[in-house]
């Protein structure tokens, strides 16, 4: 290898002023991602070749995928949220030419038939998020979504209009969640789906250029402890996730009335899987730093079943709080990496500057993380 692979330290991870949401990456909201610069110069440091495969068994919103294709690296990524996956498949394929004149034709034949004699999806306690107009206007929506034919083109109209659905409820913020009085309109609802539609295209039109490489993406939605090595379609050679910190963000509550309105899957059936998640954490029997650390040494096992002789696994992680006591997710990943034959190659911290916090920090208060990089014993 031409690279100095033990040195993350002499890097600045901290990113200060970096943009987050440049291109692509800004489609949709998605909370405690990655950003890219994170997954762009982790690359740098541990690709050999174009033809190395690029693994994140916790994809989220695509971010490592989208900088593995931009450097011309074959992808795969894994995630248990149905929401996650389909933003992760709509940003690491070309936009369809349809796009920009099926969501026309979709806010003009909604503003048609408004309001229209129609009965809303069955979602629980929907009054109480959303106005009878916006519940209009919403289902008018999903309906014409049906009728798009090509399969690319109506995933990225979802994507559209999953993006402004907290934007059109009663909900306080995208990670608050307290229902307020919201003035919203129906008028309203149609023309942030259109704003939407076209920060898509913009966004898309920015990134054209790499899209040319043919570097390749695979998107599996299913909970990664799950898989079976078979499962993947290549060998893999560089590992970059961040795993969903035990007890700091639900990733279900927070997407739960996108995946509602968009028929995903049941969000309370996704939250029974979803590692991290603070209702485990809470109740009458909770469940402590144990789990995440054997949740971790599976996914370490299917690692080494997948992986080259010679990879790497980079790994993003801060601390959590269980019942008020701090938890190092950190160690708790090297104890899980040796249990199943890896050992920690080379470590370094970063600061989160503050502008970049995903989190809510009454859960977290996460004020920087660990990056852990791994490889084989």
């Amino acid at each position: 290898m031409t690279k100095n692979k033990s040195e993350l330290r002499q890097y600045d991870w901290t990113f200060e002023g970096a943009n987050s949401r440049e291109g692509v990456h800004s489609i949709h909201p998605y909370p405690a991602k990655f950003i890219p610069q994170i997954p762009r110069q982790l690359i740098n440091i541990y690709a050999d070749s174009k033809s190395d495969v690029v693994f994140d068994p916790f994809c989220g919103s695509g971010t490592a995928l989208v900088e593995s294709m931009k450097q011309g690296h074959p992808s795969i990524g894994v995630d248990l949220h149905p929401l996650a996956c389909l933003i992760s498949r709509v940003k690491t394929r070309p936009l369809p030419d349809d796009f920009a004149s099926r969501a026309r034709e979709i806010v003009t034949t909604v503003r048609n038939r408004f309001p229209g004699d129609i009965e809303p999806p069955e979602i629980p306690n929907l009054d109480h998020w959303f106005k009878k107009e916006i519940q209009q206007a919403l289902t008018l929506i999903i309906n014409e979504l049906e009728h798009v034919e090509n399969p690319h083109t109506k995933e990225a109209l979802q994507i559209a209009l999953s993006s402004i659905i907290v934007t059109v409820s009663n909900q306080d913020s995208n990670t608050r969640y307290a229902a307020v009085e919201n003035d919203v309109t129906a008028e309203d609802v149609m023309q942030k789906f259109s704003r939407a539609a076209s920060n898509i295209e913009s966004a898309f039109l920015k990134n054209n250029l790499w899209r040319k490489n043919e570097a390749t993406c695979d998107v599996i939605n299913k909970n990664v402890l799950e898989i079976e090595p078979s499962d993947i379609p290549k060998k893999v050679d560089i590992v970059i996730t961040s795993p969903p910190y035990p007890n700091a963000y639900e990733y279900w509550l927070y997407h739960k009335y996108r995946m509602y309105w968009l028929g995903l899957a049941d969000p309370t059936k996704v939250r029974e899987q979803e590692i991290g998640a603070r209702p485990h954490y809470q109740g009458s029997n909770p469940r402590d730093e144990s789990d995440f650390e054997e949740r971790m040494e599976s996914l370490f096992d299917l690692l080494r079943e997948i992986t080259t002789e010679n990879a790497t696994a980079s790994f993003v992680v801060g601390r959590s709080i269980i019942q008020g006591k701090k938890v190092d997710n950190g160690k708790l990943l090297e104890r899980a990496a040796d249990s199943a034959g890896f050992y920690t190659a080379d470590s370094a911290s970063r600061c989160i500057p503050s502008n970049t916090k995903s989190f809510n920090p009454g859960y977290s208060k996460i004020k920087d993380e660990k990056i852990l990089t791994f490889k084989k014993q």
